[in-house]
């Protein structure tokens, strides 16, 4: 894996919690990240090169209008394997009218984390 420092840029999204041990619940049990932090205030996950970051928040409405766009080649594999731990949020895997191959997750606060690439039949 490559070292942040050995790169030029990264963007890491912090989304808000109501409940930071649901948040590590659901993310380390059903999406498979691992917790790299966590204090009674802040919590962070990291799943291969991926990075999230949560901060303790008192408003639903906050996570519910927040939402993290995660772009990659093998969009097709988390799906898959998102499918079998029964997420009561998950959606099928489809070219939008966008032409973007999507798939989305909501956390259970109301986080949306949107999942995409390039359909491989796109002249794009």
């Amino acid at each position: 894996m490559t070292k942040s420092n050995d790169r030029n840029l990264e963007c890491l999204p912090v989304l808000p919690s109501l409940n930071l041990d649901e948040t590590e619940e659901f993310y380390t049990q059903k999406l498979g990240f691992e917790v790299i932090y966590k204090d009674k205030n802040y919590l962070i996950f990291r799943r291969e090169e991926l990075e999230l970051h949560f901060w303790l928040a008192s408003s639903r409405e906050l996570c519910e209008n927040t939402s993290v766009y995660i772009r990659g080649e093998r969009i097709d594999e988390l799906q898959a394997e998102f499918s079998k731990n029964n997420l009561e949020h998950l959606t099928e895997l489809r070219v939008r009218e966008w032409n973007m191959e999507e798939f989305y997750v909501h956390d259970p606060h109301g986080n949306l984390l949107r999942f995409g690439r390039i359909p491989a039949t796109s002249d794009a």
